[in-house]
């Protein structure tokens, strides 16, 4: 029998390829999005092929009855919930004299208030799933800060706070055989024609800085996620899994 998988900020990118990895004969995907439902209507037809049941669901994870939402929903659908991917989140390398209490707050909202809300929403039935599973997706920008780099400072704090959350869940939601991890990626490709964040000269810079010599795929990222949701990793537990190609060394 197939699993029950959440995933949130699921239409490009590492969202999309996690649930293509997931995507199998029996699988059955709760895919998520902001606004993208064209791109995320795309990514559950490849998963369709792929033999995955699908449903797809829009909403702003900063408004707070949005993640309650979304697991009942996939609960209704699916009669279960095994795995939940607290993907959702944005870049915003606004230094400290560009930010503001909004726009701070907003990467808190998002990625640290909604991964909560979607992990306490889940919690009942992941509790009954035998093999409930959560992957909160990280980042690098909570760990690199150097000199001339670009430092993320609401991301910063949004993912760092997410995985203090992680690590802090996983210690209660353990006696319930639920596992809870981040994975924290480096620097990743964008799906074609998607807004980057750094300059073409900066991505130059950037990849000089990684010792395997080149940017992440999505599919580096989601082959992590999937083992941290097999069966096979459930022994695995509060832990920041980096996929970086060395950059945190």
């Amino acid at each position: 029998m197939g699993t029950t998988t959440l995933v949130t900020g699921a239409a490009s990118g590492i969202g999309a390829a996690i649930c293509r990895r997931l995507a199998a004969p029996g699988a059955r995907l709760a895919m998520h999005t902001g606004t993208q439902r064209e791109k995320l209507e795309r990514v559950a037809a490849d998963c369709r092929e792929r033999g995955a049941e699908c449903m797809v669901m829009l909403g702003d994870l900063a408004q707070p009855d949005l993640a309650a939402r979304l697991v009942d929903e996939t609960a209704q659908r699916f009669g279960a919930l095994d795995g939940l991917v607290a993907n959702a989140g944005f870049a915003d390398k606004r230094p400290l004299d560009a930010l503001d209490d909004a726009t701070l707050q907003r990467s808190l909202d998002v990625m640290i208030n909604g991964t909560f809300r979607l992990v306490q929403a889940a919690q009942p039935h992941l509790a009954v799933s035998g093999h409930g599973r959560v992957v909160a997706i990280s980042s690098f920008v909570a760990h690199v800060f150097r000199l001339g780099g670009i430092v993320f400072t609401a991301s910063a704090a949004a993912k760092a706070g997410m995985e203090g959350l992680a690590r802090s869940l996983a210690v209660q939601l353990a006696p319930q055989g639920i596992t809870v991890n981040c994975v924290a990626p480096g620097y990743t490709q964008k799906d074609p024609g998607a807004h980057a964040a750094i300059d073409p000269e900066g991505w130059k810079r950037v990849v000089a800085q990684i010792p395997m010599g080149r940017l992440g795929r999505p599919d580096d990222v989601a082959a992590m996620v999937g083992h941290l949701l097999s069966a096979e990793a459930g022994y695995v537990t509060g832990q920041t899994i980096h996929v970086d190609g060395g950059l945190t060394l």
